[in-house]
């Protein structure tokens, strides 16, 4: 029994440095793809590039936030969640400007650079989620971050479909409605990341005020 206890210890003790490990590198993968796609989004006219250039950037702050609390306790992660909400629904707010002002100012995006980086961005978010997955139930820091990560699979796989249906329509439009899709993406993901903060909040001070009247 003793054994079993400190082997549980034990794991305890490497999953933050796995948990580490596994940050650094996807926070070097999302800051390196976020200077990519929005050059590419800025020459190829691209709001949906764009807006999910700019998911890039919020996620590597999230990353970056994710690696500072990783060895502290429960509130800090719950807060440092709810720093990623706030994030995504700035990004929503930025895409969707975006949106507004390229539906009155409507300019037909570069498909080919425009398809070329969306391939190269899922690619580069599929590998970021591969490594994020095993730890997505660690806890409400790593399940915040793995969320930020399947939303950037969809967010792609939205682009790459835009830039098919820009490519035979000749229009701006898809790239618009994607657009737009990934804002209610960002805000929806942005309401949920909060919901789970603010339970984690909520579940740690019930178990304070717990410990203090045992005490």
């Amino acid at each position: 029994m003793a054994d079993c206890c400190q082997n549980k210890a034990c794991d305890l003790e490497k999953m933050p440095k796995a948990q580490s490990r596994v940050l650094w590198i996807v926070l070097a993968i999302n800051l390196v793809m976020f200077f990519v796609e929005m050059t590419a989004g800025i020459v190829a006219d691209s709001v949906s590039l764009t807006g999910d250039s700019l998911d890039m950037l919020g996620d590597s702050l999230a990353y970056a936030s994710s690696l500072y609390v990783i060895n502290m306790g429960l509130r800090a992660k719950a807060r440092s969640a709810m720093f990623k909400s706030a994030l995504m629904l700035g990004s929503a707010g930025v895409v969707l400007a975006r949106a507004i002002y390229r539906t009155v100012y409507p300019v037909t995006p570069e498909v080919t650079l425009m398809g070329a980086i969306g391939v190269l961005a899922l690619v580069a978010n599929a590998t970021c989620l591969y490594m994020l997955t095993r730890h997505k139930n660690d806890d409400v820091n790593m399940s915040s971050v793995w969320l930020c990560s399947r939303n950037d699979i969809i967010a792609n796989v939205s682009v790459i479909a835009a830039t098919i249906l820009v490519f035979f329509t000749g229009t701006s439009w898809p790239d618009l409605i994607v657009g737009l899709g990934i804002t209610v993406l960002f805000a929806s993901s942005a309401v949920k990341v909060a919901r789970e903060s603010v339970a984690s909040l909520k579940s740690e001070s019930v178990t304070s005020v717990r410990t203090t009247r045992v005490s």
